[in-house]
């Protein structure tokens, strides 16, 4: 037996001694609560590690939820095991028993509201998410319309441009046609130097 049980079972026989040492009172025996109280928070310290690791983990989100439950069940088991050992079927044992169920109870509670809370920020971090997505959507038709509409506006000046182009090249054809032919070609391409486009 190593020091850590020795501490545990020394702890259990000053809880019997204290019932001993009780008040008896027809079937029941009454004791000092702060005696009992001190015992027990001498026992919650002296409890193995693996015990307070399992609470520990429980308290995490719920990827560890099935690996600390199973933690936990096999801690209980153990610690139930030992005690069917050292006390067997006496009254103290019954009481551990009881309190055992009453944490994995409270495990098994806790890693429901874990995975419910975990099932909540997943559900809202979707919409979230849905909706930025919207957004994004609904800004980008904007911002497209908006490119168009610049595009379709610089077109129709363009084609205004060439427009007038079109009708000052034709006047200026009409008016040269009964110049020489040499007039007429450096008269093009003093014409060309105004529409050139940069």
């Amino acid at each position: 037996m190593n020091s850590q049980q020795d501490v545990i079972y020394g702890l259990m026989s000053k809880l019997d001694e204290a019932l001993d040492n009780g008040f008896p009172f027809g079937n029941l025996t009454i004791v000092k609560k702060h005696v009992v109280a001190d015992i027990l928070d001498k026992l919650y310290a002296a409890l193995p590690d693996e015990i307070k690791e399992a609470r520990a983990l429980l308290r995490r989100k719920d990827e560890l939820q099935y690996e600390a439950q199973q933690r936990a069940e096999k801690i209980v088991a153990d610690a139930q095991a030992e005690a069917n050992r050292l006390l067997s079927e006496s009254d103290l044992l019954r009481a551990v028993q009881r309190e055992a169920e009453k944490i994995k109870e409270q495990v098994i509670a806790e890693c429901d509201e874990i995975k419910r809370k975990s099932y909540e920020d997943a559900e809202t971090l979707r919409n979230q998410a849905i909706d930025e997505a919207y957004r994004t959507k609904d800004g980008a038709s904007v911002y497209a319309e908006q490119v168009l509409a610049g595009l379709e506006q610089n077109l129709n000046q363009l084609q205004e441009i060439v427009k007038n182009g079109q009708l000052q090249l034709e006047r200026r054809r009409v008016e040269t046609d009964g110049q020489i032919s040499g007039n007429y070609v450096n008269q093009r391409a003093e014409f060309a130097k105004d529409f050139r486009m940069n």
